[in-house]
C-alpha cells in the first residue's frame, strides 16, 4: 500500500465512524443536543461542531485558501441534531473528495502557511478527529445514546 493509498484509507475510516457518531447523535433530544456539560468543548452540538470547524478550516488552509483560519459555523445555526449533521455532511463530503484527489506528490508538498508537508496535517485532523469522537461517545453513553468502539483495524479488516 502506497502513503497515498493509507491517507484515504485513514480518512474512510475517519468518514465511516464519524456517519456512525452522527446516526448516534441522531438519537439524542433536542434539548440534549446543546444542553450546556462542563466537559471539554461544552455542549454535545459544540463538540460536533468543533469536528466540523476543524475539519472545515484545515481542508481550506490545505487548499491554500484566504482566511482559513476564520472559517467557523455558528453553533446557532444548529439548533437540533439534523441541522448539526446536515452541516457536517457539507464538509465531510468535501474533506473526502479532496483527500481521494490527492497523489504522492501532493502528500510531500508544504503548503502555503504551513511548517510542514500535508501529510503531517491530514495525519493530525484524523486524529483530532478520534479524540473528539471518543468525547463525544462518553456524553452519548452518558445520555443512554448508542455508542460504538473506534478501533481501526476493525474498520480496516471488516473492509
Amino acid at each position: 500500500m502506497t502513503p497515498v493509498e493509507m491517507i484515504r484509507t485513514l480518512y474512510e475510516y475517519n468518514d465511516a465512524l464519524n456517519r456512525r457518531l452522527w446516526a448516534s447523535i441522531m438519537t439524542v433530544s433536542d434539548e440534549q443536543f446543546v444542553q450546556e456539560l462542563d466537559y471539554s468543548r461544552g455542549s454535545l452540538r459544540d463538540q460536533a461542531l468543533h469536528i466540523t470547524i476543524a475539519e472545515g478550516g484545515w481542508l481550506r488552509g490545505l487548499r491554500g485558501e484566504r482566511n482559513a483560519r476564520r472559517y467557523n459555523l455558528d453553533p446557532a445555526d444548529c439548533p437540533t441534531p439534523s441541522a448539526g449533521r446536515t452541516a457536517w455532511e457539507e464538509t465531510a463530503a468535501e474533506l473526502l473528495a479532496y483527500v481521494n484527489g490527492l497523489s504522492q506528490e501532493d502528500l510531500e508538498e508544504t503548503p502555503s502557511g504551513m511548517p510542514g508537508p500535508r501529510w503531517q496535517a491530514l495525519m493530525h485532523l484524523a486524529n483530532h478527529g478520534t479524540d473528539h469522537r471518543a468525547q463525544i461517545l462518553r456524553i452519548l453513553a452518558d445520555y443512554g445514546a448508542p455508542t460504538f468502539e473506534q478501533d481501526m483495524i476493525m474498520h480496516v479488516w471488516r473492509r
